[in-house]
């Protein structure tokens, strides 16, 4: 009976939340069966977005990873936080693609815009002053970040940066520390090879030490910035950043502190990770195949 509740729980929740996911944007994938559903990787069951939400609703602290140049992941990220908002306040948005140096002005603004973007006082504020306000890097594309900053601003208590400065990753790359303790030979190869393949093969072999360290010193902030943020607090970065054996999680402070649920956005069509990797994946379209090496080489 229990076992048949549940289901039914399921079948209801998908029922009455699958219309108010956003429509696809990406072309790919449509056709997989679990497309838009969410892998509990812990039981193997597939569940309904509205799911999802229950078993985040009441976790302190959450990591949410994604492909940074798929409309879907910052739409269904804008979609999760909105549900979570509903059932409590959110504490904290904390993301990769701000920087110290902006959270200044970010700290200006919290609070002064509305959730539809608009200032308290009725006067309008475009995507462009509000793009050069906050000194926003052009590398993180603002048609798809601008709804979750602008979110960001208006509901939670604190939009909050959790990326190196220039200058740190400038000394960290010049004077790299040795790997930590936390990472296995197999963990810094796994590591080593992602640097590799995100640089197309094109990387010589005595930046790898630099390269990691820049991206171990990346994982420490995040991590230190989300356990510091208030609760509940929710982390957007780049899926490896997030994942449990090899990114934030690892750096994660033990004392007194409920280690974060991660939460996966990946393409159909692509591997799924594993429970040693993320609690949930969330299956969204997929964007056509890019030869992003080809336009990398382009671009030198």
């Amino acid at each position: 009976m229990r076992g048949f509740l549940l289901l039914l729980a399921c079948v209801w929740g998908f029922a009455a939340y699958a219309q108010e996911l956003p429509a696809w944007v990406s072309t790919e994938g449509l056709d997989d069966p679990h497309l838009g559903k969410v892998l509990d990787t812990a039981s193997g069951v597939w569940l309904p977005p509205s799911m999802l939400v229950e078993s985040l609703v009441s976790a302190p602290y959450v990591l949410v990873g994604e492909k940074h140049d798929n409309p879907d992941h910052h739409r269904l990220q804008l979609w999760l936080m909105q549900r979570l908002q509903e059932r409590r306040p959110q504490g904290a948005l904390v993301m990769e693609m701000i920087g110290p140096a902006q959270q200044a002005a970010i700290d200006r603004l919290q609070g002064e815009l509305s959730q539809d973007g608009l200032p308290q006082d009725g006067l309008t504020q475009s995507e462009a002053q509000l793009e050069k306000e906050l000194e926003w890097s052009p590398g993180w594309d603002w048609s798809l970040y601008g709804p979750l900053v602008r979110w960001g601003l208006a509901l939670p208590q604190r939009l909050l940066a959790a990326n190196l400065t220039e200058d740190e990753m400038h000394a960290i790359y010049q004077a790299p520390p040795a790997p930590a303790d936390v990472f296995s030979a197999e963990m810094l190869e796994l590591l080593e090879e992602a640097i590799a393949t995100s640089h197309c093969g094109k990387l010589a072999e005595q930046q790898f030490p630099a390269m990691l360290a820049v991206q171990q010193a990346r994982d420490e902030r995040m991590a230190q910035q989300l356990a510091e943020a208030p609760v509940p607090a929710l982390l957007l970065a780049g899926s490896y950043h997030v994942r449990k054996d090899l990114g934030v999680p690892l750096h994660w402070p033990a004392e007194g502190l409920q280690a974060p649920l991660v939460v996966m956005l990946v393409e159909a069509g692509g591997t799924l990770p594993d429970r040693a990797q993320a609690d949930f994946v969330w299956l969204t379209a997929a964007l056509p195949e890019t030869d992003y090496c080809a336009q990398w080489e382009q671009g030198q």
